[in-house]
């Protein structure tokens, strides 16, 4: 897809024990004075980050991955047990391929969770981490405000729940924007919250449609539940990585070594909300569901409140975050506020470690 890259951004392919992935690299200028390496999304991949990493300081070497199954990274099947660490494992993989020891570490959505798997894995060689619109700590969907589960098998996350025209759009590479389920309807409504202001969409449409579909990748499998909505998630599939039965990162507040953190989201996030129309309970509570049980049972997940008390104890415990909230802004900052991102992040990579 080197049609799809921008002028200053360079692709190469990096094979390791692990699996070949696709690597954009914005160079140094001369000798880096620092890494960043940028981890991208669901239903995406490191090309929504292009116009990021063209904007850093000249002397950063910039990099972003293709996680497998998106993008032009190799397709293999995703071990939804071991939640995010499959992914973080491909990225340390690339890391030690590239000779790249020391490393600031931007994740967005799906990617910020990736991130804090790569914090409690190997925190020592992370240098910095920004989380954009960061899946909660405690996975998506199914927990209370504790991080504890709503039910024993996590009803109602994981596999499951994605839509299956969405998927059928994806697979059969849909550009149209005829219908709601469409790749681009879905980037108009849920990415981002103001499109018409926006360049590139052709591109980051694009982005989307590399996704690998099928029960080893988007959006996995399922498992029966007795519990409402009828549905618990399955073992294999990227959902599946984010179900709170198989993902759990809050344990980064015990960390020795704590990088510091910057929180970039959007005050008109879709996806990651408190009140997140991806999350299934809401959409029972709003009735677009039939059947819910209650909010006494089943209420909706409130993510960003999860990320905030987490950080909060992160803090407490010795590390140090900051929050920057970009009114109006949906799940995008680094698309939707470009400029504001890039000063945000660039002043978070000058904070002296």
């Amino acid at each position: 897809m080197t049609d799809h890259l921008l002028p200053g951004i360079q692709a190469h392919d990096v094979s390791t024990p692990r699996l070949r992935a696709r690597v954009l690299e914005r160079p140094a200028a001369s000798e880096a004075a620092s890494t960043v390496l940028f981890v991208h999304g669901n239903v995406s991949s490191s090309l929504f980050y292009q116009p990021t990493m063209l904007a850093l300081a000249p002397d950063v070497r910039a990099l972003a991955v293709d996680l497998r199954g998106f993008g032009e990274s190799e397709t293999l099947p995703v071990d939804a047990t071991r939640g995010l660490s499959d992914f973080a494992d491909d990225v340390t993989s690339v890391l030690d391929a590239l000779g790249v020891d020391a490393v600031h570490l931007v994740g967005w959505s799906m990617g910020g969770g990736v991130v804090m798997q790569l914090m409690l894995d190997a925190s020592e060689r992370i240098l910095s981490v920004t989380l954009e619109s960061p899946v909660s700590p405690y996975g998506f969907g199914g927990t209370a405000r504790d991080g504890s589960l709503l039910t024993p098998d996590a009803a109602g996350t994981g596999g499951g729940g994605a839509n299956p025209d969405f998927v059928a759009r994806l697979d059969a590479n849909d550009t149209s924007a005829d219908e709601a389920t469409s790749p681009r309807s879905v980037y108009r409504s849920a990415y981002v919250a103001a499109p018409d202001a926006l360049e590139h969409e052709d591109l980051w449409v694009a982005s989307m449609l590399t996704t690998a579909t099928g029960p080893d990748n988007y959006p996995g499998d399922s498992t029966p539940s007795e519990s409402w909505p009828g549905f618990a998630p399955g073992g294999r599939g990227v959902l599946n990585t984010m179900a709170p039965t198989h993902f759990n990162a809050s344990g980064i507040v015990d960390l020795a070594h704590k990088p510091p953190v910057l929180w970039v989201r959007g005050s008109a996030d879709a996806i990651v909300s408190d009140t997140s129309f991806f999350d299934l309970n809401m959409l029972g509570q709003v009735g677009a569901i039939p059947g819910w049980p209650g909010a006494e049972v089943a209420p909706p997940q409130p993510m960003v409140s999860q990320t905030r008390d987490v950080l909060d104890r992160y803090a407490a415990q010795g590390g140090s975050y900051r929050e920057v909230v970009f009114e109006g802004c949906g799940h995008s900052p680094h698309l939707e506020q470009h400029d504001a991102f890039v000063e945000a992040l660039s002043a978070h990579l000058a904070t002296p470690q």
